[in-house]
Parts: C-alpha cells; sequence; structure tokens
C-alpha cells in the first residue's frame, strides 16, 4: 500500500496574489491586487463569433508507409465579435488531433495538421463535416531499382524562450531548429505567432536531411502572459510583469516531500507554504518558524545550506527558495482550479493510481501486486470555477516527489434537473467498471440512517447526519496485532425500510488517513518473518456486508464493494447498493482495513432523472513550475504542447517529475447552455499512475520512468513475461519523451 504524509491536516491552498493566466488561443487576463485597472466594455450589439469551416484538402492521396500527410483547411469567423473554435481531426473516426484558432469578426486562417501512419490501408480523415480519404501503401524494396527521392517535408522542433518573465519592453528571443526529413532541397516559412497572432515571417531553404536554427526577437509592453508558437510547434510562453516587480516562490519540504500550510512571514506580513506571488525587486526579508503547530516537525535549513530561520533575499528575477523540515510529506499530482482570482486546490487526483499496491504475499515469500486503476472522478465546485477568456483554467502540479504518468485527462459539463444533485464515484481495480465513472443523480432531501454503530458499540449517528465536517472516530488496521488477527473499522448501519425502492444509492462524504510509513513498515515486516499462507493479504480492502435471510452477515459480491475514499480532503461520492440487499433487512456493515472515517452518510431511493453531459477536452501544456533536488530519472516528456496525450486513454503519457506542472485549459466555444429548469455541475476526470521514491519499499523498481505502466499488466511491478507495447508506442516515445533526466 502507498504512503502519504503530511505537515498538517489543514486542506492546501495555493496562494497567488498576482497570477497572469492565459489561453492558447490569444489574449489574456491579468488579475490585479495591489495595482489599479481599468475594466474595458466588451463592444456591443456585435454579430457573436461564427465559425464555418471549408476546404479541407490533402497534399497527397497515396502515401507511403511514415509518409507524412498534411491535412488543411479553412476557418472563416462569419460573426463581427471575435472568438475562439475548436479544429478536431478525426483520423478512421478516432480523434488524432485538435488544435485552437482565435478569429476576428470576418477573419479566416488556415489549419494545418500532419499525419503519419505506418500500416498500409484506407485512411479517412474528417474535420467538422468535412471528409477526405488517402492511402497507405507499404512496397518491399527491389535491390535493382534505384530508390525514389523523398520529397522536401521540413519540420519544426526544439523551440525555446529565453527567458520566462520580464518587464515591459524588454528583448525576447525564441528559437528552434528546422529539419528537412526529405531527400530533395525545400523551403518553409516560418510564422512567429504569439497568441495566435503572426508577428513575423521567416523562410527557411534546406538541402535534404539538413537542419538549421532559427531566431526570433520579440517586444512587448502590455503586462500578461505570451503564448508563443512557431507554425503548429507549441514553444510554450513568457510572462510580462509590471516593471520592478518578479515572481518569488516560497516552498517547504519535508525530505523530499513538500510541506504545505506552514505559515511563515515575509517582510513580516503572515503567509502560507507554497507561496508564488509578484513582489517588488529588492530585499525581502523570509523568516520561517521552527516547527509546524503541532511541535512534531523542526526546521533543518535552507537550501543554500544556512541554517538560520531568517533568510534575507535579493530578489532581481524570479526566484525560489525552499526550506527543509525534519519528516513529513504527501503524494499524488495536485489540482487547482481557477476562480477569478487566485488558484484554489481541490484535492489529490488518482489517489488509487500509485504503482506498487501489494495485493498479497505468498508462503514462499513472493509477492503478487495489484494492477491497479488510475481512474479519478473529481466534483468541481460550480461557484469556485470562474472562465477567463473563454475557458476554464485547472492547473496539475506534482508538488511531491513521484513520477507521474498522466493518460488522459478532461471535463464533464453536467446538467440535471433543479430538484436533485449530481454525485460520481470512487475507484478500485475490484469493482466493476460498469458502477465507476457513472453520474447518479440524488435527492436534495435523501432519507437519514435509522442507526449507525461503531466497531466499539457507540452510536455514532450523529456524526453522519450532516455535513458539518465531525467525523466519525477511526482505527488503523496496522495496529492490528497480526495478519491473521485483524481489527477493523466497522460501521453497521440500519438504512430503515427500503422494500419499495427501485433504486438504493448510499450518499457518503469520507475520507482515509494511510498512517505512519514506520507503522507499515513494522507491519510489512511482519510478514517475512514466518511463513504465511499463500495469497495473504496485506492490507485488504474494503468490504461491505448484508444480512440472509438467517440473520448471518454475507459479504456482497467483490466487483460491488466498498471503495477506499480519497486522502487530504474529503469527498462526497455515491455507493449503488440495487439489488445487494437478500431480504427486507437492509442492514449494512462497512469494513476498512484502514483509518477510514464519515462525515455524512444519506441514502437516496429515487430512480435516476435525465441529465445531460458534454464533455470537453482539454488544451494542455506541461512546464517547469519550480526547481526540486528530486533523484527521478529517464525520459521525461518535453516541455510545452501536450494536448495529443490526454485525449484517450492509451498508454501514452505525460511523464513528469516534482516541479512540472500540467496547464488544463476547457474551452466553452461549442459547450451548449442550460435547458430550462436545469442546473449545471462540473467534474474532472483523469486517469494517472504515479510513483515515488520509495521504490515499492524496496521490491522491484528504482526512481526512474522506466519501466513504463501500461493498462493490460497483470499488476506493478510486472513479472519479465510483460512489457510495455513500445512497438505500438515508438513513434510516441521518440517525439514526447525527449526530456533525459540522468541520474545523480
Amino acid at each position: 500500500m502507498r504512503r502519504r504524509f503530511a505537515l498538517t491536516r489543514l486542506q492546501a491552498v495555493l496562494i497567488i496574489d498576482l497570477l497572469i493566466v492565459a489561453s492558447a488561443a490569444g489574449g489574456y487576463y491579468y488579475v490585479r491586487t495591489q495595482f489599479e485597472s481599468t475594466i474595458v466594455p466588451p463592444p456591443l450589439q456585435l454579430k457573436p463569433a461564427e465559425f464555418h469551416v471549408a476546404n479541407l484538402t490533402l497534399n497527397r492521396l497515396e502515401a507511403e508507409a511514415g509518409q507524412p500527410v498534411v491535412v488543411t483547411v479553412n476557418v472563416t469567423n462569419v460573426g463581427e465579435e471575435s472568438g475562439s473554435y475548436f479544429v478536431v481531426l478525426y483520423v478512421n473516426d478516432i480523434l488524432n488531433e485538435n488544435q485552437t484558432v482565435q478569429l476576428a469578426g470576418g477573419e479566416t486562417t488556415t489549419v494545418e495538421f500532419t499525419v503519419t501512419e505506418t500500416n498500409e490501408g484506407t485512411y479517412n480523415v474528417k474535420v467538422d463535416n468535412l471528409t477526405a480519404t488517402f492511402e497507405i501503401t507499404v512496397e518491399e524494396p527491389n535491390p535493382e531499382e534505384p530508390e525514389e527521392p523523398e520529397p522536401a517535408f521540413l519540420s519544426i522542433y526544439n523551440g525555446a524562450i529565453n527567458v520566462s518573465e520580464a518587464w515591459p519592453g524588454d528583448i525576447i528571443k525564441i528559437s528552434a531548429r528546422v529539419i528537412n526529413y526529405g531527400d530533395l532541397p525545400g523551403e518553409q516559412a516560418i510564422d512567429l505567432k504569439i497568441n495566435n497572432v503572426v508577428e513575423a515571417t521567416k523562410t527557411v531553404q534546406l538541402a535534404g536531411k539538413q537542419s538549421t536554427p532559427i531566431e526570433f526577437i520579440t517586444t512587448k509592453t502590455a503586462e500578461g502572459e505570451y503564448v508563443v508558437r512557431l507554425n503548429t510547434l507549441n514553444v510554450g510562453y513568457f510572462t510580462v510583469v509590471p516593471y520592478g516587480f518578479h515572481t518569488l516562490s516560497i516552498n517547504a519540504y519535508s525530505g523530499s516531500y513538500a510541506a504545505d500550510d506552514l505559515e511563515f512571514t515575509l517582510d513580516g506580513e503572515t503567509k502560507v507554504t507554497p507561496f508564488l506571488s509578484l513582489v517588488s525587486v529588492g530585499m525581502h526579508t523570509i523568516v520561517m518558524p521552527y516547527t509546524d503547530p503541532t511541535g512534531v516537525y523542526v526546521f533543518l535549513n535552507w537550501d543554500d545550506g544556512s541554517k538560520d530561520l531568517t533568510r534575507i533575499i535579493n530578489v532581481t528575477k524570479p526566484t525560489t527558495v525552499k526550506a527543509s523540515y525534519s519528516g513529513g510529506g504527501s503524494s499524488c499530482p495536485s489540482l487547482y482550479i481557477w476562480n477569478g482570482t487566485n488558484y484554489i486546490y481541490v484535492a489529490e487526483v488518482s489517489n488509487h493510481g500509485w504503482l506498487g499496491y501489494i495485493k498479497n504475499i505468498n508462503e514462499d515469500g513472493s509477492i503478487n501486486f495489484w494492477r491497479n486503476n488510475p481512474w479519478d472522478y473529481i466534483p468541481l465546485d460550480k461557484n469556485a470555477l470562474k472562465p477567463t477568456n473563454g475557458y476554464y483554467n485547472l492547473t496539475l502540479i506534482q508538488r511531491w516527489d513521484e513520477i507521474f504518468y498522466l493518460d488522459a485527462a478532461y471535463m464533464l459539463v453536467v446538467d440535471h434537473p433543479a430538484d436533485v444533485n449530481v454525485y460520481s464515484t470512487m475507484v478500485e481495480e475490484y469493482l466493476d467498471p460498469n458502477y465507476m465513472g457513472q453520474i447518479y443523480t440524488v435527492s436534495k432531501n435523501p432519507l437519514q440512517p435509522i442507526s449507525a454503530v461503531n466497531e466499539n458499540g457507540e452510536d455514532v449517528l450523529w456524526q453522519i447526519l450532516t455535513k458539518d465536517g465531525v467525523f466519525t472516530p477511526g482505527i488503523n488496521g496496522l495496529n492490528s496485532p497480526a495478519w491473521n488477527d485483524i481489527t477493523w473499522n466497522r460501521l453497521t448501519l440500519d438504512l430503515g425500510d427500503l422494500s419499495n425502492a427501485k433504486q438504493i444509492k448510499l450518499i457518503v462524504t469520507g475520507v482515509v488517513d494511510w498512517g505512519s510509513p514506520d507503522d507499515y513498515t513494522n507491519w510489512l515486516n511482519g510478514f517475512f518473518a514466518q511463513p504465511v499462507p499463500n495469497s495473504t493479504q496485506v492490507t485488504p480492502p474494503p468490504y461491505m456486508e448484508v444480512k440472509d435471510a438467517n440473520g448471518n452477515w454475507v459479504r456482497v459480491p467483490e466487483s460491488r464493494q466498498f471503495p477506499i475514499p480519497p486522502d487530504s480532503v474529503s469527498r462526497t461520492f455515491v455507493v449503488d447498493l440495487t439489488g445487494l440487499f437478500p431480504t427486507n433487512d437492509y442492514s449494512l456493515r462497512i469494513n476498512n482495513f484502514w483509518n477510514v472515517t464519515f462525515d455524512y452518510i444519506g441514502i437516496d431511493t429515487s430512480s435516476q432523472a435525465d441529465v445531460t453531459v458534454q464533455r470537453i477536452n482539454p488544451i494542455a501544456s506541461l512546464y517547469k513550475l519550480f526547481d526540486t533536488a528530486s533523484i527521478s530519472a529517464g525520459n521525461f516528456t518535453r516541455y510545452g504542447d501536450v494536448t495529443q496525450l490526454l485525449l484517450t486513454e492509451d498508454d501514452e503519457f505525460v511523464i513528469g517529475k516534482q516541479g512540472d506542472a500540467v496547464s488544463l485549459l476547457f474551452p466553452l466555444d461549442g459547450v451548449e447552455p442550460p435547458a430550462e429548469n436545469m442546473e449545471r455541475d462540473f467534474f474532472f476526470f483523469d486517469a494517472c499512475w504515479f510513483k515515488d521514491a520509495m521504490g515499492n519499499w524496496g521490491f522491484g523498481f528504482g526512481f526512474t520512468v522506466d519501466p513504463l505502466p501500461f493498462h493490460d499488466m497483470s499488476g506493478f511491478p510486472y513479472s519479465p513475461t510483460e512489457s510495455y507495447p513500445y512497438d505500438l508506442h515508438w513513434r510516441y516515445l521518440q517525439e514526447y519523451n525527449t526530456r533525459t533526466i540522468n541520474p545523480p
């Protein structure tokens, strides 16, 4: 089982006093809390943006395996207002690539996609309602006939920006390399696009199989964030901040894990880690506390080695400083949403995606591992989620010292009748997939349990009747006397008379506390101190029991069992109990090995109401948020546009490390407004695995990108007879995972 650690149990909040948020479609929104700003109202009575796609063309109708086929379309904004449009390319009805264009009223642009296929056959391409077809042929080489030279095909790579933060008027250098993959000479015009506006063009001429550097220079006077592209290559972004200011980041760590919610002072004002804000250029004084509020964790030193609690820094550029404390930590990528002013913390994602869950141990000491399930279904606070420039803005930050493998991410917009609420589920590998990731409607006035008693016979009903932050008491199974004498958390509920209910849904608000890593190590060592029977569970999963006709407790089917709640922040989810009670005795017993505590439990018997679900795919970019001393190594995903990697669950991951972040912009263009008398809620769905520096407690892998997980593996680490499907994904690995970090 994984371990997670924390300095405090308080909800982490990323405080950003001044933050710049950009959309890939151009334009920006600058939030000011210390500086005067002017709001310019948009023009009125203009025809809204409306987009027309035409002239789908292919540069070739027949191609050899691996030969690129270029797909182009013209996109026109036939409206009067400016707006953005999500252009999506499908190949054989599978989403292949997407781009967002920002167009003024009456403006037209050409969107270009490059498709490279290696298997022989016919391929259908579709953009909007336009379609075309091309053929891929595979010819055996004839040694007697000379090969035809490949025509010129120029491509841009290795884009870079010389600064991440500048002042108005500073010179910004954008560089890249251009390569000709063909045998014949050719030329290509390279457009520098900033916030999707072409600012400069250079023409590159190259002989076959040659490459050359290219550089552009720009300057900006307006504050904001600027997204840079060279043709269709997403180079990254830079930020123009007020003259005389730079970004200051202050973080605290316990070992290799981030320590959040730690109060310190900056120039005499109280702040909280992690801290990220604009500050004036010059000297600043930081004073860290000697211990956290519990008195357990003690200050060790700053990242420069100094041991004084007070540190004076001279901010002359974007600056990051780090303080180290003994003990502590946590895990999972952290999700934040933009509320119009700040990024606010939501949850740790994919709690169940930790690679290395031990399923059971055999008599000879060998270990069987869980394959586990990387999906998570997170409700978003609709009152906090504020669109900016036509996008909802979410960010995943890898604060902890882990390697993450983000495979898919999208937003669900759920419209439902005003008299119900909507929730999703939790996830476990052993659960029936038909009951995971569903959207359930529940009454806003659910039923209450008749009684609730814990394993000690204590009445805990009053603690679960309302969502008030008062949780039932819990114990950790690691404190059990032995593996064959486990002390369970048990919550016994009487749900009342539900004999007329066609559906029974349990509404649960709960949280899990994994406990101390030392406790887990001691517990695990007990399994090797003496032989145990084959398939002995190390940390048994939760299970539910109901009563049979004789009044005996019996387990419900394993595929319908109770999931492990999230950690760090409680979450409300649904457990579908429909069809699980063999009699009219609606008693339910929930058993947990871990310290699972409950804030609220209700019962809903209403039928599922009609809902409208719209999926929004993100425009995604991977970038470095802060420096780290992590020793993780391997071929990580290069920084920049990673949208294509997150559209499907396909074993092609965005692979990042501590200090990396994934920006997720969800375009509202094309999302239908809710119908009359319907309310709207939002969910974030993602599939993400991750591994930490502990290397599964010494069993099977190190702190490196490889071995890669994959969805058909039997467990992780997997046996030598299994392998990641490199033959199917070699192009992805070569194109995206080029950020090589060597072990120290």
